[in-house]
């Protein structure tokens, strides 16, 4: 198959749009259900560590499932491998909202985390099918600048639903939402994938590629860098519920507004990733985009160290920490694929379990951490943010470009 083939049908524009819509399936599942954790928590009879784990378990099988799915989608193709994982999605979805206690309701996120990886691990890999490293960059920033409109969207909607219906009428939404999605893939979608891999989900070929992957530097500095920016996002994710709700008195509704913010800024950030990219390459951008994570990182430690209860004193530390994100975040998942054309989908799924399972111990320490006070908090995104900051001017700096060797 040519490559004007496959490429025709999307123009960057769509392909942006497409890709947001795919991605925004991520932030969709975890902030959406955001305002509903406390509500969720008084109606099960549930205490807080039990109630984090739909989160955080949600996240371990979202990381560990794209080590199935990549090579999958590498095998038979994106687009039928999309539309089985957003069939599972919306059953999942369905399956969490009649949860009668915490118990089924974690189980049933977990299936939904593992449905979930698949729009996200095809979306960059379909972003490595379609465009060089570089210009799949700038596609993946406007397509992150979308994401952050369905951010935004995401935590407000969430506390409209649970004052209007209560928390289970967040996971109905959802799969209302995965199941409009799997009808635009299977009336629009082309396919990406310019030739199937047939040894893709074989185990020996499988592990050879894998430790190429894993062993190749551009890679390890791009997804570790990916990491730790998500790591600090999940800890607010996972506790901004708790904290705006419980610890700074705030409504569902009120608190879902606040966290709308932080997705304007991470927008903000995707607008400063896309000036730069032209100017300074992926490496000269996410170093400029540090300069946010540092300053993310010494007010998270004056909250820490002072407590201070407001809701400014929390959020502008956060701004600054979503501002860099967006930096960071779309730089990250182009470098992390970009030297890995022919097994995009097994580099992206790699990428992602890293993520998954960085976000995953820092949802379980803040399950446990989480004592009534802001420290937690300002401890876990100050600490992504310094993450961050220490592996951009270390590993992305010596070996962040993706022009290196192709695997």
């Amino acid at each position: 198959m040519s490559d004007r083939t496959v490429r025709a049908p999307l123009s960057p524009l769509a392909a942006a749009w497409t890709l947001a819509l795919l991605l925004g399936l991520q932030p969709l599942t975890t902030d959406l259900v955001l305002p509903a954790l406390p509500a969720m928590g008084s109606d099960l009879q549930a205490p807080v560590a039990p109630v984090q784990l739909t989160m955080s378990a949600l996240i371990l099988a979202f990381g560990l499932a794209q080590l199935v799915w990549g090579p999958v989608a590498d095998r038979f193709g994106r687009r039928p491998v999309l539309l089985a994982g957003l069939g599972l999605y919306t059953l999942a979805s369905a399956g969490a909202a009649l949860g009668g206690d915490i118990t089924q309701v974690i189980g049933w996120r977990i299936v939904q985390g593992a449905a979930l990886s698949v729009p996200v691990v095809c979306a960059r890999a379909m972003l490595r099918d379609l465009y060089q490293p570089h210009e799949g960059a700038l596609v993946m920033a406007r397509a992150l600048s979308g994401l952050g409109v369905i951010a935004i969207a995401s935590p407000l909607s969430g506390g409209l639903l649970v004052a209007a219906s209560g928390w289970r009428a967040t996971l109905v939404a959802m799969g209302v939402i995965g199941l409009l999605l799997w009808a635009l893939i299977a009336w629009r979608l082309p396919e990406t994938l310019r030739s199937r891999d047939p040894a893709a989900t074989r185990l020996g070929p499988l592990l050879a590629q894998a430790g190429r992957i894993l062993g190749h530097p551009t890679f390890r500095a791009w997804s570790l860098l990916v990491a730790c920016t998500y790591a600090g996002l999940f800890v607010f994710l996972a506790g901004s519920g708790f904290i705006l709700i419980r610890v700074l008195g705030l409504a569902p509704l009120q608190a879902g507004l606040v966290m709308c913010t932080t997705s304007l800024a991470y927008i903000t950030g995707t607008f400063f990733c896309r000036r730069w990219l032209p100017r300074h390459g992926l490496v000269g951008t996410v170093l400029r985009g540090s300069g946010f994570s540092i300053a993310s990182a010494l007010g998270m430690a004056v909250l820490a160290s002072t407590d201070h209860r407001a809701v400014w004193a929390v959020m502008l530390p956060t701004w600054l920490y979503a501002l860099g994100h967006g930096v960071h975040q779309p730089c990250g998942q182009a470098g992390a694929v970009g030297p890995f054309p022919r097994s995009a989908g097994l580099a992206a799924a790699l990428a992602g379990c890293v993520l998954a399972l960085a976000a995953f111990g820092i949802g379980l320490w803040l399950g446990h951490a989480l004592d009534g006070t802001l420290r937690p908090l300002a401890i876990g995104i100050g600490s992504g943010a310094a993450g961050a900051v220490l592996v951009v001017w270390t590993l992305v700096r010596r070996h962040g470009d993706p022009a290196r060797v192709a695997v």
